[in-house]
């Protein structure tokens, strides 16, 4: 026993002393067989040398600029974000019976204009000049030839398909700006159909004629980031909604008070947040068009926001958060033309203007007698037509382009500003009545009374957005305005 108990420690200490002596690495493995021998160089020649292949980096696109991408990228995901943020925006001012139709009609277009898009809209906004300058072409139907290298015109130093993607964002909430209108009667099969519709025959077109190579373009009228494009054509679109659709019940003969303002002013800040990527990623580049664009986008909407609250404690004695989150809207909305053409003061002076105008303009609509449930006419519409007459007013020259503006000596960019808003405007009156009243003739833009007075949460969705016990139901029945 005590042998074998001997025998096993030396044993042990021989494996032990092998593996310290061979490399770590090689322990316990096969060495490697040997190389075969050669022969030794002839004297005054040089020794064979072995190939090596060397790994390299996959080459470099042409135009392509890392920043660049990174930072659209960026914006193009902030903008998708202002889509929920409408929707919170709009859905703190309805009556709570309404509250989740009211956000679907954004949120849901994040899936039907993105769908929408890929397929022909982007071909029709961006696509080759037809019919002299008035729409795309079919040539980027389905995505066709929209790939990962640049495109010479845009963005040439971003990818084609994040160009695309970017422009997207654009296509889904601008639709989404009109449902505000025709808040708390609107049947939704109605407005799916009307909103497809809208977008292919109204925003694409109008998105070519400014941007993707079409007459305005050429003309020289400015728009940076969507004035026109965005704002002007669904604050029309929502007007002919308005008289289409008709009045709420009740409406004018009982208070119709926003139900949550907690969420519109978080609404309020997405949309102020996405905007930076809305206004600044549209020079397409980190320049300093972008920079421009984005302190401009701040400076407008801070002047508006205070503006408004003043305006508001001259009139009424008391400012409002609703005018808050109102004024601060109004300044984004108006400086988008302009975000990247006009100097930070022009930008303040622009927030202020915006905030007399789209005010007047909201009071307007009582004594015209439209409903107009969430202001998208007074402050989308006119403050889309004033930013766009204003850019012709301030822009200067040096920080995107070289064209100035009125106030600069240049009194001429007048007329193509002029002409672009009469344009885009009359264009999308015209065809958005006429595809309103398509859709109500068929499938119906209106939901019924009783599905009204119940809410289009339960008659539209089967949901609602609170489930509070009996204590709501109380509630309700002591307020002295449908809930």
């Amino acid at each position: 026993m005590f042998a074998f108990r001997n025998s096993l420690r030396v044993a042990l200490a021989a494996m032990t002393v092998a593996c310290f002596c061979l490399p770590s690495s090689q322990a316990f493995q096969a060495e490697p067989p040997s190389k075969p021998a050669t022969a030794a160089p002839a004297p005054g020649s040089f020794p064979a040398q072995e190939t090596v292949t060397v790994q390299t980096a996959p080459t470099a696109t042409p135009g392509l600029k890392e920043a660049d991408t990174a930072f659209i990228m960026i914006c193009a995901a902030m903008v998708l974000l202002m889509t929920p943020g409408l929707g919170l925006f709009y859905g703190g001012m309805v009556h709570r019976k309404n509250v989740l139709s009211t956000f679907q009609q954004s949120f849901v277009l994040m899936g039907a204009m993105a769908v929408q898009w890929v397929v022909i809209g982007y071909s029709l906004a961006f696509g080759s000049d037809q019919f002299g300058g008035l729409i795309g072409g079919l040539d980027y139907v389905f995505l066709k030839d929209v790939g990962l290298d640049p495109h010479p015109v845009y963005g040439p130093t971003i990818p084609h398909q994040l160009f695309m993607i970017f422009q997207c964002m654009f296509a889904v909430i601008t639709p989404a700006l009109i449902s505000g209108a025709f808040a708390e009667r609107i049947k939704f099969s109605g407005y799916l159909v009307f909103s497809l519709l809208w977008a292919t025959f109204v925003y694409s077109p109008v998105a070519h004629w400014v941007w993707g190579g079409g007459w305005i373009g050429q003309m020289g009228a400015l728009d940076f980031a969507g004035g026109l494009v965005v704002h002007l054509i669904s604050g029309v679109a929502a007007l002919v909604c308005c008289l289409v659709v008709g009045r709420r019940n009740g409406h004018g003969q009982v208070e119709m008070h926003p139900h949550n303002l907690t969420m519109t002013a978080l609404g309020t800040g997405l949309l102020w947040f996405g905007w930076f990527g809305f206004n600044a990623g549209s020079a397409l580049a980190a320049n300093k068009s972008a920079v421009a664009a984005f302190v401009n986008t701040n400076v407008a909407a801070a002047a508006a926001t205070i503006g408004w609250v003043a305006l508001e404690w001259i009139l009424k004695g008391k400012g409002t958060v609703l005018g808050a989150c109102s004024g601060a809207v109004a300044g984004l909305v108006v400086i988008t033309p302009a975000a990247g053409f006009v100097a930070p003061m022009s930008a303040l002076m622009m927030g202020l203007i915006a905030t007399v105008f789209c005010y007047t303009a909201i009071m307007m609509k009582n004594k015209l007698g439209y409903d107009d449930s969430l202001d998208v006419v007074g402050i989308h519409g006119a403050g889309g037509l004033l930013g766009a007459l204003l850019t012709g007013v301030f822009a200067q020259a040096g920080i995107t382009n070289d064209v100035n503006g009125l106030i600069n000596g240049n009194a001429a960019q007048m007329m193509p500003q002029v002409i672009s808003v009469l344009a885009a405007g009359g264009y999308s009156l015209v065809v958005s009545a006429i595809l309103a009243l398509l859709v109500n003739a068929t499938i119906g833009m209106r939901v019924s009374a009783e599905d009204e007075d119940a809410g289009l949460d339960l008659s539209q969705h089967g949901e609602r957005g609170y489930i509070m016990g009996d204590l709501i139901g109380m509630s309700e029945g002591m307020e002295s305005h449908p809930a």
